[in-house]
């Protein structure tokens, strides 16, 4: 009988070298601290944590080392992809566990209960932006081709939609038409998830629903005026939380991570 699956994204903790702040200002090693702590709070457990790139903030294996420290306490597993802060050689060889059955690229399958997630390594190094690439697109449609009838999720770190916010567009994925007519050729992709944007954004993407996870660190400034530049704020570090059951579908939250102290009781 199908079961309850509950997938945890978090996205974008750009950590540096202990003892270092990011953008000498920022605690990243704190907020994914946080959010680790939050996830092994929830109940239910999730069955599985992604993280959707920028793992780090330059790629060095002391930020990779330092990495794998703070997802240690994590007593469930855990799926890695690199975003354009990363370097694709050294987090393989952080990680060799993660990666063992991957060729060039880290794109994989996973199955979790009843749900099928896909990763995408959207990594252009020395870019901001992304791509799938043509060999990729092909390895994605083979894939979802392969089990049409079993709910998806697809995960990347760029994510394949215009946003608004003018500085992040520019660093957006290079073939966003591409991918959607792969997945608008799939009915059973659920959803698109992706990182990046260090904000919680919901379109409607190639027949399906496209959203990006907040940073576990620093959020982005919502600016909507063309001409803005990016920024960063102290907005409280974010989770997403995906449930899927097999009678209600799959259901998409976000959740914050120590904002707002103990829960309330009112009995």
């Amino acid at each position: 009988m199908a079961t309850t699956v509950l997938v945890a994204q978090l996205s974008d903790p750009h950590i540096v070298p202990r003892g270092r702040l990011a953008y000498g200002t920022v605690d990243s090693a704190a907020g994914l601290r946080a959010a680790v702590a939050h996830v092994e709070g929830l109940r239910p457990r999730p069955n599985l944590v992604i993280v959707t790139g920028d793992l780090v903030d330059a790629g060095s294996p002391e930020e990779y080392d330092h990495l794998a420290e703070l997802l240690d306490p994590l007593t469930v597993p855990v799926a890695l992809l690199p975003g354009n802060h990363d370097d694709r050689s050294a987090l393989r060889a952080a990680f060799p566990e993660q990666f063992a059955g991957c060729g060039p690229l880290l794109s994989r399958p996973m199955q979790v209960g009843a749900l099928r997630i896909l990763l995408l390594d959207t990594h252009l190094p020395g870019e901001p932006g992304g791509e799938v690439g043509h060999e990729q697109l092909l390895w994605l449609d083979h894939e979802l081709a392969a089990a049409p009838d079993t709910v998806t999720i697809v995960a990347l770190h760029h994510p394949p939609f215009i946003t608004g916010l003018a500085m992040m567009d520019t660093m957006r994925l290079r073939d966003m038409d591409a991918l959607a007519a792969v997945i608008a050729r799939h009915r059973q992709v659920e959803r698109v998830v992706a990182g990046h944007l260090h904000r919680p954004i919901t379109t409607r993407f190639a027949g399906t629903v496209a959203m990006t996870a907040p940073s576990t660190s620093h959020q982005l400034v919502l600016a909507l005026d063309p001409d803005a530049e990016v920024g960063y704020n102290r907005e409280p570090g974010a989770i997403l939380l995906h449930r899927w059951h097999p009678q209600h579908g799959l259901t998409s939250h976000v959740s914050l991570v120590g904002a707002f102290g103990p829960d309330i009781s009112f009995d």
